[in-house]
């Protein structure tokens, strides 16, 4: 017999042995095969839960807008060709009406004031002469000492005297005024917000010295798009967050027409500040709420709330399984304080997962607790276990 045919045989031996070894072993018992069929039990998650609430809830237009004063006023210098001597105020200085602002230099007109007064006397002087010729003129017309023509001529002089009197008290009159227009004053009180007037500067007539937020107010210029707009009225409140806190206002009046760019309408809102606060600074971008109306809401805590896969979700409680929680997708709306509307369908005898549902999923089991728990960190029942999500 070969080699090969001996190693054939052999392995035939080798394999009846263990076939019949496999036959004939002893049977496991019962618990033995429910033990290795069972794996580790994971621990459960201790939770909290709660109703959803049932309330009547503020119904409000969110919108954007920019902070800007109520009124701007332009302080401008009214005589040209004067340089600026001094400058009284700077950016962020509450004045009152009439405040002294800035000054101006007075010398040349001082001397023009000088001249014109001397021409007013001069030309009071002539009007004094004309009129002592008309005088006469009017007691010799009647005879034939002079001519009507020459009378005519004297009434004449005496008119053309009394309006150079009268053109230069005018011009007199100007010159003072330009002299008192070298004390710039606040047209009104306000807030400083901006200065270009500069010691020694020579200003022109019309030139921007100084810009003001009259009364030191500001409003919210919002804006609204024109689906919304037909919930807002003149005298609505407001709630504006500002970087100083929130502040309350009251819609002031509507723009009449809609931006070319952005099809938006603009409401202006104006502010109260709180007492104590100052007042919001101008050109910040903030939102706010208009206070439309209220209705009827149902709402969980938004600690109850998770996003997941880019839905919103609630864990409650199954009612034939108090150990085991389902996933409900939920639309959420309107959001006040530390709670969430939600607006599909959702029982009100729900028992919604208070908190940690970032660690549940679908089905998972769980230890529930009274609401009054800390159930902000997820515990495991049982400190030697680890917490896991049974699935």
């Amino acid at each position: 017999m070969t080699r090969s045919k001996k190693l054939l045989l052999a392995g035939l031996a080798i394999a009846v042995v263990l076939g019949t070894a496999y036959a004939f072993r002893p049977e496991g018992s019962a618990s033995d095969v429910a033990a290795s069929e069972t794996a580790p039990q994971s621990a459960a998650l201790t939770v909290a839960v709660v109703a959803p609430e049932k309330g009547v809830w503020p119904i409000e237009v969110q919108a954007n807008g920019w902070l800007a004063a109520w009124q701007e006023v332009v302080i401008s210098a009214q005589v040209g060709g004067q340089m600026i001597t001094s400058v009284n105020a700077e950016v962020g200085d509450t004045v009152a009406e009439n405040a002294l602002l800035s000054e101006l230099s007075t010398g040349s007109l001082t001397n023009q004031i000088i001249q014109l007064e001397a021409a007013v006397e001069s030309a009071k002087a002539s009007l004094e002469l004309a009129s002592a010729d008309a005088v006469r003129a009017q007691q010799l017309s009647g005879g034939s000492s002079i001519s009507k023509q020459q009378a005519a001529e004297y009434f004449a002089t005496e008119r053309k005297a009394q309006a150079d009197v009268q053109s230069s008290e005018a011009q007199l009159a100007s010159a003072k005024l330009d002299l008192a227009h070298t004390s710039i004053t606040a047209a009104t009180g306000g807030i400083i917000s901006s200065r270009s007037a500069a010691v020694g500067n020579v200003v022109s007539a019309g030139q921007e010295l100084f810009r003001m937020v009259r009364d030191g107010r500001v409003e919210w210029q919002a804006e609204v798009p024109l689906n919304q707009l037909r919930s807002i009225k003149v005298g609505m409140p407001v709630s504006i967050p500002t970087p100083i806190g929130d502040v309350s206002g009251e819609v002031r009046r509507i723009a009449p027409t809609a931006s070319e760019s952005n099809g938006r309408v603009i409401v202006y809102v104006s502010l109260t500040p709180p007492k104590g606060l100052e007042t919001p600074k101008t050109g910040i971008m903030i939102s706010g709420r208009f206070k439309v109306g209220s209705s009827a809401a149902v709402s969980v805590p938004s600690s109850a709330v998770v996003m997941q896969d880019g839905f919103s979700y609630v864990f409650t409680v199954n009612p034939g399984d108090a150990n085991t929680v389902s996933r409900v997708r939920v639309e959420t709306g309107r959001r006040l304080d530390d709670r969430v509307e939600i607006t599909s369908d959702l029982a009100l005898a729900a028992e919604v997962v208070q908190a940690g549902g970032a660690f549940l999923s679908d089905g998972s089991v769980v230890r529930v607790v009274p609401a009054e728990a800390d159930t902000a960190a997820p515990a495991p029942a049982s400190d030697a276990a680890t917490t896991e999500v049974q699935q």
